[in-house]
């Protein structure tokens, strides 16, 4: 296959390999066609695109986001406690589908300006989130949170479940597949997303794990991301919640678990025996004053991935604290928890726990042209003596220049081309406004 462009001219870094200081990218079909040095490069009439100072990467997997939550800006960091469990601020079910569409096309345009190229995306209006943010060119797993709690009562502690309600999330879960399951060319996908298992009975987690499991779906979730959750389940079903996942056929190498903080050993060896992956949020753990012990999960067969969640869509910054909180809990710098290991996580791994091992989070040939174009030339990345250490230590998701995937290019000269920014940015600055005046209407009432 001819390519239909061949990038030139630039550093490559991908995982497991050193990085290239002057490489080639070439894609055609989708596809990378073939990398390497430039001394390899073939001839070839193809457009090419030289790129001298600029670092070449995989496009990153985000692995847990709410794109909705784009909401809490500045907001959510200081509260000490997930949006949906705290009162005076806009919930899940206040917000109507206009307002999630506009949101999530701010949160995903976001994340793919600072070069995710895959989001795992849940929370409320899936029909409308899930094909806006494949309409923009990412990489999509979605749902609408699955619950069976009355979530205009959790914030006040009300964990009374209502199976009807539960009933109308699943029925919305099999729609939402029917509709978009492998749309988009194959790049939309959906996931079975029961929300935590505070807020689902444990009848709604079996019903969730038979529907993943006939459907042949992945499945995520949050688990122990409180100490209020731990003390809920324990209340309510005499166990752990990662013994209630696994009671439940929910804990398995198809699991997708974001937080995994408040886990005791038992937990870890539970988990990590399982196979399952936790989407790890370690800036938003540690300014929620807690740190997830990842080397514990990881030492115990666990899968480390990583994700955003409600806060800024910044991946580089994600694998920045998580090599540092993984450092605070060893007590070290050793050569266990380097910027590799970071890498990985917000690559190769992101893949391998959703399935696509081989064909995602690497720049080889055979893999999607999904390629990430981060522009060095800039003082805080200079001098420039090791391309991986600079970009884990000191980038940050604003370098990002261009980002392709399946070989067409999303992001050009740091502006989305699938979408008009200033407008984006109008829809979601209005659509916050407006539920940030209700919500406080709500608490004078």
């Amino acid at each position: 296959m001819q390519p239909d462009l061949i990038l030139t001219d630039a550093m490559l870094v991908t995982h497991g390999e050193a990085p290239i200081p002057r490489a080639f990218v070439a894609m055609g079909g989708g596809k990378i066609l073939d990398c390497g040095p430039m001394e390899r490069l073939p001839p070839s009439d193809a457009p090419k695109l030289s790129l001298p100072g600029r670092l070449l990467t995989p496009g990153l997997i985000n692995i847990h986001t709410h794109a909705v939550l784009s909401l809490m800006r500045g907001i959510a960091v200081d509260m000490g406690f997930a949006p949906a469990y705290t009162p005076g601020v806009p919930h899940g079910h206040e917000i109507n589908a206009e307002e999630a569409l506009a949101l999530a096309r701010l949160g995903a345009m976001e994340a793919l300006l600072m070069g995710s190229t895959v989001m795992v995306d849940s929370y409320v209006h899936g029909e409308v989130t899930l094909p806006a943010i494949a309409d923009l060119g990412l990489r999509i797993w979605a749902c609408g949170r699955l619950h069976d709690v009355d979530f205009s009562r959790v914030h006040l502690a009300d964990w009374r479940h209502v199976p009807e309600i539960g009933a109308g999330r699943l029925a919305e879960v099999e729609a939402l597949i029917a509709q978009f399951h492998g749309s988009h060319g194959g790049r939309a996908h959906v996931i079975v997303a029961p929300h935590a298992p505070d807020t689902c009975s444990a009848a709604l987690l079996r019903r969730a794990a038979d529907l993943a499991r006939d459907a042949k779906l992945l499945t995520t979730t949050h688990l122990s991301q409180s100490q209020l959750e731990n003390a809920e389940i324990q209340r309510r079903d005499g166990c752990s919640p990662t013994q209630l996942l696994e009671r439940c056929g929910l804990l398995d190498d198809r699991l997708i678990a974001a937080h995994c903080i408040h886990m005791s050993p038992d937990d870890v060896a539970r988990f990590g025996a399982a196979g399952a992956t936790v989407a790890h949020v370690p800036k938003g753990n540690a300014t929620g004053g807690a740190i997830a012990n990842t080397p514990a999960l990881r030492a115990a067969g666990a899968r480390i991935a990583l994700g955003t969640d409600n806060l800024t869509q910044d991946m580089a910054e994600q694998m920045r604290w998580a090599l540092a909180t993984a450092r605070i809990r060893v007590g070290s710098v050793g050569e266990g928890w380097q910027p590799e290991d970071a890498f990985a996580m917000a690559t190769v791994n992101g893949a391998a726990a959703l399935g696509k091992s081989g064909r995602l989070g690497q720049l080889a040939p055979g893999f999607a042209a999904d390629v990430v174009a981060w522009d060095f030339r800039r003082a805080h990345l200079t001098p420039l003596l090791d391309p991986l250490g600079t970009l884990v230590h000191d980038a940050n998701g604003r370098d990002v220049e261009h980002v392709w995937i399946a070989g067409r290019q999303v992001v050009e000269a740091g502006r989305p081309t699938q979408a008009d920014e200033a407008a984006v940015r109008a829809a979601a600055q209005s659509a916050a406004e407006g539920l940030w005046a209700r919500a406080r209407a709500m608490m004078a009432a």
